[in-house]
C-alpha cells in the first residue's frame, strides 16, 4: 500500500527528511531540498509526495512557496506494531547479559 507509513519510512532518504523536519521544521520545499545536495530537487519532490500520501508531512502553500511540517501521528501505527516485539528483544538481551556474565 503506497500511502502507508511503512512504505514511506522504508526509504532512508524519506526517514532523513522526517528527521530534518523534526529538528528544524517547518521548512520551505526548496530549503529542504538544499539539505540533500546529492539528490535532485525532483527526487526530493517525489519523496515529499510519498510522505504527503502517508500523511507524515503537511504542506502549507504561501504564495509560490510550499512549507512542510512533520506530522508524526501516522507513525503511532508503526510504533504499535514494534511494541509487539519489545518482550522478544528484552528476553534476548537478558539471555545475552546472562551469557556474558557466566563467561567472566
Amino acid at each position: 500500500m503506497p500511502d502507508s507509513p511503512y512504505q514511506a519510512i522504508a526509504d532512508p532518504t524519506r526517514r532523513a527528511i522526517l528527521d530534518v523536519l523534526k529538528a528544524d521544521g517547518p521548512l520551505k520545499a526548496g530549503d529542504l531540498a538544499e539539505r540533500f545536495p546529492r539528490i535532485s530537487r525532483p527526487a526530493v519532490s517525489k519523496h515529499l509526495r510519498v510522505l504527503r500520501a502517508a500523511r507524515l508531512v503537511a504542506p502549507r502553500k504561501e504564495g509560490r512557496e510550499v512549507w512542510y511540517r512533520l506530522q508524526p501521528d501516522p507513525l503511532s501505527q508503526v510504533q504499535q506494531w514494534l511494541d509487539q516485539y519489545e518482550d522478544f528483544w528484552r528476553e534476548r538481551l537478558t539471555r545475552l547479559k546472562e551469557a556474558v556474565e557466566n563467561e567472566v
